[in-house]
């Protein structure tokens, strides 16, 4: 099924791109969060209208590639996120995010699927290489924030990474041994035949009954003196 990308989908394509995609893919997840719509005539006519004029306003030849490259080397883009704790960002930063960026504040055109960067998914200080001409490349320098504040040191950015992978490959904690609570009664009771299986003293025969065990009831009969004895 073919749709039109509304935003950028991971390893399925950028904004405005017309991809094909299983039917099912598209019914279920693109089109529910409006990431893509389906790709009538009409609309892949308007998307490739829409191209062409950006196309207008890319470098033709070496030379404006080298002028382009330039002007990108002053730059320096900053987007501000909202992360954790450890610099994961909730979202990403996309190449059309900083296509867009270049465009709305500098006015700089660049094809989107030039920008040499995969997603970016955390805080830091990143070179984004774009494909500006044939042979000729420029680097922009691209801060991603936390919002609401600045970037750490590098070395401090450097440790919440490596703190986020261990945290990731730690071993689940294995649940704490549970007694076995049959087989120490079981041990007990085989050391003092007087131990129940419950761990408690075995009640006597008389603690249960009231009564004497007809053997030691007649004991205590012949022990006791007879009211005719003298």
């Amino acid at each position: 099924m073919e749709v039109i990308l509304l935003k950028d989908v991971e390893k399925v394509g950028l904004r405005g791109e017309v991809v094909n995609v299983a039917r099912g893919y598209a019914r279920n997840f693109l089109l529910p969060r409006k990431l893509a719509e389906e790709a009538t005539k009409a609309r892949v006519a308007e998307v490739r209208k829409v191209e062409e004029r950006r196309a207008k306003h890319e470098a033709k030849t070496f030379e404006e590639g080298q002028q382009l490259s330039e002007r990108l080397s002053q730059i320096e883009l900053r987007f501000d996120v909202t992360a954790g704790p450890t610099g994961t960002l909730f979202g990403s930063v996309t190449p059309t995010n900083i296509a867009d960026e270049l465009w709305e504040k500098h006015k700089v055109r660049v094809d989107r699927r030039r920008i040499g960067t995969e997603t970016i998914k955390r805080i830091g200080r990143y070179q984004v290489p774009i494909e500006l001409f044939q042979d000729v490349t420029a680097e922009v320098r691209t801060l991603v924030v936390p919002e609401g504040g600045e970037l750490p040191p590098e070395e401090e950015l450097e440790a919440m990474e490596a703190a986020e992978r261990t945290a990731e490959h730690a071993p689940e904690a294995k649940p704490e041994l549970e007694l076995d609570l049959d087989a120490l009664d079981a041990a007990a009771a085989a050391q003092d035949p007087e131990v129940s299986g419950t761990g408690e003293i075995a009640p006597s025969p008389e603690d249960v009954t009231g009564e004497l065990p007809a053997d030691d009831f007649d004991r205590a009969v012949d022990a006791e003196p007879s009211e005719h004895s003298e």
